[in-house]
């Protein structure tokens, strides 16, 4: 069981500025409402300017909640889009192989960044949710579907199904403080959707956010990224790959249908669609382009035989499940369930 969170800022540093402070009290409320001891990293709350300054403050916060005997849950601030900055700071004397542990690591985004750079490490990781997006929503309570992973993920270290929301919601466009109690507005959700292939797969899931996949590959955002990426190895080579399942979702930034052919055709060309078990799809933000990314993603795979599944609440649409990484997984569409050995 969950009782000492620590939370800190790993790409952004938004919660450290006074016009989330409504929101992040909100939070801190909810998270010991839930029995939960809150900490900050010394770092986490220095703001937008600094946090980006300083990846190595980030990563420094990083490997000392790692380190720290009394911390049980590392939750990520918020994503961002430069999470590839703390490299060298975790990578280039084994820092984060040195304190590597068992916690439990969650947060969504650009921190999918971090997520590959647990996978390396040989440490296991939660993909989701993230305290500002999540934990702190302005609505009454966290969404019911999002908050009962939550709750199970604290209460039992670990997620053992996930189902589909019976709802989507439309993102936020206002979060001032006068938007605190307003619910969010739902709609109807189709369940698990089987594009192509088997509806039964199994295998490791592995990925995250798209956009931040494809920023390892590509130096449009960051010139340096891909350098970076290359130089500490972050994506993995093919064979790491071999039987994994595929997570892919977008971000709020909506990426246009050829940005996105472009993304997942830098994905192929890494050969692991030769040897992935299957793919899992996240709902895009309020449905965006949800026609056109089916048809490129099956497009791009060029391979009718690999299962992919579209529609999963996981991601930057709400609500969010939580998926644990590293952790074997058999996604079976007919019956609407992935469960988690």
């Amino acid at each position: 069981m969950v009782r000492n969170v620590a939370i800190v800022s790993l790409s952004s540093g938004t919660i450290g500025e006074d016009f989330v402070r409504h929101e992040v009290e909100i939070g801190v409320r909810r998270l010991e409402e839930l029995g939960l001891t809150v900490r900050f990293m010394p770092h986490a709350l220095k703001g937008i300017d600094y946090v980006r300054s300083h990846p190595e403050q980030r990563a420094a916060d990083l490997l000392q909640a790692l380190r720290d005997p009394e911390v049980d849950m590392i939750l990520c601030a918020i994503g961002g889009d430069d999470s590839y900055r703390l490299l060298p700071y975790l990578f280039g004397r084994g820092e984060l192989s040195g304190a590597a542990s068992d916690k439990i690591f969650l947060g969504f985004s650009d921190t999918t960044a971090n997520h590959f750079m647990f996978h390396k490490a040989g440490m296991r990781s939660f993909y989701g949710q993230a305290f500002l997006s999540d934990v702190c929503e302005l609505a009454p309570d966290m969404p019911p579907y999002t908050r009962r992973y939550f709750e199970e993920l604290i209460r039992t270290g670990t997620i053992r199904e996930i189902r589909p929301s019976e709802v989507w919601y439309e993102a936020r466009t206002d979060f001032s403080a006068g938007q605190i109690g307003t619910p969010l507005r739902p709609h109807p959700n189709r369940g698990f959707e089987l594009l192509q292939g088997a509806p039964v797969f199994s295998g490791e899931i592995l990925g995250g956010c798209l956009d931040t996949m494809y920023d390892f590959f590509s130096g449009e955002r960051y010139a340096d990224a891909p350098l970076l990426c290359a130089e500490y190895g972050l994506f993995p080579k093919a064979a790491d790959w071999a039987g994994k399942i595929l997570l892919l979702e977008t971000s709020e930034e909506k990426m246009p249908p050829e940005k996105y052919a472009k993304a997942v055709s830098a994905l192929k060309d890494t050969g692991i669609f030769g040897v992935i078990s299957g793919v899992l799809c996240g709902k895009p933000l309020d449905g965006a382009y949800d026609a056109e990314y089916r048809r490129t993603l099956t497009e791009v795979i060029g391979d009718p035989g690999l299962p992919v599944v579209w529609n999963l609440s996981a991601g930057h649409a709400l609500p969010r499940c939580i998926i644990p990484l590293g952790r074997r997984a058999t996604v079976d569409a007919e019956n609407q369930v992935i469960n988690f050995e």
